[in-house]
């Protein structure tokens, strides 16, 4: 290969690299602060409005602080929002929302997905990061899916850290982490590039804790 096009490959890749981290900068920015390190994600409120308003005020309203990692499988997923460090239950205040599994999103590695009962519609504030691609929680066409809504741009090596402990069956929960995990805090760290949808009117339902079912 000539040098001159070597050149212009190698410049296309910069402008396409660099075209994609001003496309990221412009979405909302979470920073999660956890006892394992910092982990910092990216949202898709273009593909995934409702999932990622409802998120973004569930860390506006401070309701990932204190909380931990309840739910992690190596190889598969962590997961977090619905649990205090001695497993005590803290229910979300906000409604249910519509399952956006088929926007396109696919569960891939280091993805942000909700959680969810085996209802569509039922997830709340419950979220997991994916620990592996999981093609299974995708959306088919006759089977609603695990609706992704972000991603892990910094901080992998601390998921990969906490999918690496040591877990436990406790209080009736599976997979609990001996060591609780604790967020110490989440927080949007561009406000400016996230607007509000309106309020809608909560669904009557009732739900317990949600959680994705690994393959067997």
């Amino acid at each position: 290969m000539s040098k001159p096009i070597y050149s212009l490959i190698l410049g296309f890749a910069a402008l396409v690299a660099a075209t994609l981290v001003q496309a990221e900068q412009a979405n909302p920015q979470v920073l999660f602060k956890t006892e394992k390190g910092d982990i910092l994600v990216v949202l898709y409120p273009q593909a995934a409005p409702v999932s990622v308003d409802n998120f973004v005020k569930h860390v506006n309203g401070y309701h990932y602080d204190g909380l931990i990692f309840h739910r992690v499988i190596n190889n598969f997923m962590i997961q977090t929002g619905g649990f205090t460090w001695d497993l005590t239950s803290r229910p979300s205040s906000r409604p249910m929302i519509v399952n956006e599994g088929s926007n396109g999103l696919k569960n891939k590695r280091g993805s942000l997905a909700m959680a969810r009962m085996s209802d569509p519609g039922s997830a709340q504030a419950q979220f997991f990061i994916n620990h592996k691609y999981n093609k299974f929680l995708d959306t088919k066409a006759n089977k609603p899916g695990y609706a992704v809504f972000g991603k892990v741009i910094s901080g992998m090596n601390v998921v990969d850290a906490i999918a690496g402990v040591e877990t436990t069956n406790r209080k009736g929960y599976q997979n609990v982490p001996v060591e609780p995990i604790r967020i110490l805090s989440a927080r949007l760290i561009n406000p400016e590039a996230w607007t509000p949808l309106a309020e809608v009117k909560p669904q009557a339902k009732e739900l317990s804790f949600e959680r994705p079912v690994p393959i067997r």
